[in-house]
């Protein structure tokens, strides 16, 4: 075991704090965007799941006594802050948060739990994307071991963790060696050996966690592993499932978004008589919790654990998974979900959307930079020969209608329209430009320097613009916050196990800490860090139970198929 730091140095802490990835910087989204592509494009090549059969794994119990304790974040690896900030709350031994917030106020309640408070997790499990902007084992280091080992350094039970796309982005070679080696993570402990598993849980239930990479095909290793490990499945036996990604808020766009979900409890769960009525994700940095109309079956979303903020005032009030028209239900019921609580709630989102005006230019400065040279392109194309002019606009336009990118299913009317908007707006901007150039008879290069951060503003602001209403419409939404890198409103869930079901405590944490202090005389389980201020939580909305496995019963809380 290290010994504890005394300062906050990397020498002290082995570990070097990151500021929060900037999303729309020039370095971040030329590597990013090669990355994701070598990824998709080789990743049917080098898929790692296959190699995974060579790795031996069971089935983890913990079902031993009458109440467990589990907690779930997602979306972890990012600035030190956020990340922070959500592994120090939940490795404390207990969290004391208020009560859900009034709608109209900052009021709140005192907390429906244990009158002993929350307790800590006795399972942690990570649900994707451990790892920003790419998987790489300094990146690991940096964002996501070490922020959890100085949060918990001893004592603190297991760890469990899924593959999101971000792990995958280098065929999820650091991914199985940080948490698929049994090595220690702090005071937690691996044990999965493969980038999925199974887990049991008191009063019969089940954890699993499965690899659906890039939402393709299950591969053979992982069925293989499901169909030994659920052999002493119950009829009745509930199942927490921990998926990669939310499909089921795309499955209007893209009606075979939600294939691989149905097709593993159609072939796994189903038979075996288990059901399924609650289902964690993360991808999108929010909570959103989606309640089965006329049925047991909970959605939740909690991707909060410190990647930037993502929407919620766009996700849809109404939804099904699988829908009607998906051509793969085999018999599978439709379910229609509610939407429930959110956070941030739709308000406060919109408010946060709001805010790429001013956020966008002061978290990317390059991003300016590199707009204001394209620009400054486009001018001196401008004011060139006609055909220059031409092979500018089409560039631009081109360069814009690929940016309006679908997030499922393909591309529609609005995405053209967006596209073909933004540039004819870039265009105007640039013949702007270009007249105010000829009016002012600029020349030189001392005036070619001047119009880069001008003009690089100009453009930035008519960007932000786009985002803001494209992204009210399902267009780029995720660039909107992206680019807005917002450090606030994260979150997490925690869930007690007992013989009446699964409690569920979503936890919000509305400012994250940013000034911080080491301890270096605490015990050896103890936080090496603290935040100099207290950080504040709260229940996002009051804590829900889902029934667990009533004995003698097959058909417990089952919606009759349609078809």
């Amino acid at each position: 075991m290290a010994e504890r730091p005394t300062d906050l140095s990397p020498e002290q802490l082995h570990f070097q704090r990151q500021p929060a990835v900037r999303w729309l910087s020039t370095r971040v989204l030329t590597s990013t965007a090669a990355r994701l592509a070598l990824a998709r494009l080789l990743g049917a090549y080098l898929d790692k799941r296959e190699l995974q059969a060579l790795s031996p794994q069971g089935v983890f119990d913990h079902s031993d006594g009458d109440e467990l304790w589990l907690d779930y974040v997602a979306d972890i690896g990012d600035g030190f802050d956020a990340t922070y900030s959500v592994a120090y709350l939940a490795s404390q031994p207990e969290l004391r948060p208020s009560g859900p917030p009034e709608r109209h106020g900052l009021t709140t309640r005192p907390t429906p739990g244990p009158e002993t408070g929350l307790p800590r997790g006795d399972i942690l499990v990570m649900g994707g994307d451990q790892v920003y902007p790419a998987a790489n084992w300094r990146d690991y280091e940096n964002r996501c071991k070490g922020p959890y080992q100085a949060a918990l350094p001893a004592g603190g039970g297991w760890l469990y963790a899924v593959s999101g796309n971000h792990d995958w982005f280098d065929g999820l070679t650091s991914f199985l060696r940080v948490f698929c080696a049994e090595r220690d993570i702090g005071g937690r402990t691996t044990r999965q050996r493969r980038s999925y598993w199974a887990v049991r849980l008191p009063h019969r239930w089940w954890l699993i966690g499965i690899d659906a990479q890039f939402d393709a095909y299950l591969d053979g290793p992982q069925l293989q592993y499901f169909t030994e490990a659920l052999a002493e499945m119950e009829p009745g036996d509930p199942v927490i499932l921990c998926v990669p990604r939310p499909s089921w808020v795309w499955t209007e766009a893209d009606p075979r978004a939600y294939d691989r979900i149905d097709y593993f409890i159609r072939m796994f769960i189903k038979p075996k008589g288990g059901k399924v009525p609650l289902i964690l994700t993360g991808d999108r940095h929010h909570y959103a919790h989606y309640q089965e109309i006329g049925g047991p079956r909970h959605l939740v979303t909690a991707g909060g654990g410190g990647a930037y903020l993502s929407a919620t005032h766009t996700l849809p009030e109404i939804l099904e998974a699988p829908p009607h028209d998906s051509m793969v239900r085999h018999g599978s019921p439709v379910r229609t979900y509610e939407r429930g609580a959110t956070y941030p709630e739709r308000k406060r989102s919109w408010s946060f959307a709001t805010g790429v005006f001013w956020r966008l230019p002061r978290r990317n400065p390059s991003f300016v930079i590199l707009l204001g040279l394209i620009h400054l392109l486009g001018l001196m194309a401008f004011v060139g020969s006609p055909g220059t002019a031409v092979a500018a606009a089409a560039a631009t336009v081109g360069a814009t209608v690929m940016f309006a990118n679908p997030s499922a299913g393909g591309r529609t009317a609005r995405h053209w329209i967006a596209g073909l908007t933004h540039g004819v707006a870039h265009l105007a901007l640039v013949v702007a430009g270009s007249l105010a150039w000829s009016a002012l008879e600029l020349s030189g290069w001392l005036a070619h320097l001047g119009y880069v951060p001008v003009a690089g503003l100009a453009a930035t602001m008519l960007v932000a613009a786009y985002l803001l209403v494209a992204g009210g419409f399902g267009v780029n939404e995720n660039e909107l916050f992206a680019g807005q890198c917002i450090d606030d409103a994260k979150c997490f869930v925690r869930l007690r196990v007992t013989a009446s079901g699964v409690t569920v405590y979503p936890v919000a944490i509305p400012k994250v800490g940013r000034l911080w202090k080491a301890e270096p005389d605490g015990p050896e389980d103890a936080s090496w860090i603290s935040p100099e201020q207290p950080i504040r939580s709260h229940l996002i909305e009051p804590p829900f139970t889902i029934p667990g496995k009533i004995p003698g019963t097959e058909k417990i809380h089952e919606v009759p198929e349609t078809t």
